[in-house]
């Protein structure tokens, strides 16, 4: 086995992890009603800034969980 194998594997599942990741936050910002009391959202005339930091550590914790439970089997 070549000497990086191991580190690109892990590379390669953590960019596919990102990318999920990313993308569900996408599509659960454009869920109507899906913001927590964390999230910052700012808004002045036509500026307007959301960032889901609650949003964001919740799903954190439940991948977390989600993905510890499917590599102890």
């Amino acid at each position: 086995m070549p000497p990086f194998f191991g580190m690109g594997k892990m590379l390669l599942y953590l960019g596919i992890a990102i990318s999920v990741f990313g993308g569900l936050l996408m599509l659960l910002g454009k869920a109507p009603g899906f913001r927590l009391p964390g999230d910052i959202f700012v808004q002045k005339g036509n500026f307007s800034f959301y960032f889901p930091l609650a949003s964001s550590i919740l799903l954190s914790i439940l991948l977390t969980i989600i993905l510890n439970l499917i590599s102890r089997r």
